[in-house]
């Protein structure tokens, strides 16, 4: 549930901001210290391997994603599971923009006075949910129980 939950959250939203492309190119400020704009990101984390071709990035998404389902199908405690659920989606949201533009959609821009942190996305935010996830001890989550 978690999987398709993250996928189909970070596929609308980055349709949507698509669509509004011209608008948000320049940022569409929402609060203080909070833009919505539209980027396109060939690279990893921070732009890093930026020079490395898109179908490369996806091929590594895509084996990675195939070995943490496999951990996620293994896995005897539920909020783990909804964690590698977590991971997976949001990787597959990402991996489906590369397939589809060759690079992934940011859209989501923090900033403090002229200092950008860069730009991301709601696949980014359940990857690093997922991991948080994983972090959570066992006696402590009602979660594992269940």
């Amino acid at each position: 549930m978690a999987l398709c939950t993250a996928l189909v959250t970070d596929q609308v939203s980055k349709t949507i901001v698509a669509m509004n492309a011209d608008r948000l190119s320049d940022g569409l400020p929402l609060l203080p210290g909070f833009n919505l704009t539209f980027l396109r990101n060939d690279g990893v984390t921070f732009g890093l391997l930026g020079d490395v071709p898109w179908w490369a990035l996806a091929l590594v998404g895509v084996a990675v994603c195939g070995l943490i389902t496999m951990m996620m199908w293994r896995s005897t405690r539920r909020i783990e599971a909804m964690a590698y659920g977590l991971i997976v989606g949001g990787a597959l949201g990402n991996i489906i923009d590369r397939l589809r533009f060759g690079a992934v959609t940011d859209f989501l821009d923090f900033y403090v006075g002229n200092t950008h942190w860069p730009a991301f996305n709601i696949a980014d935010v359940a990857i690093v949910t997922g991991v948080a996830l994983l972090f959570v001890p066992e006696t402590s989550s009602r979660l594992s129980k269940e």
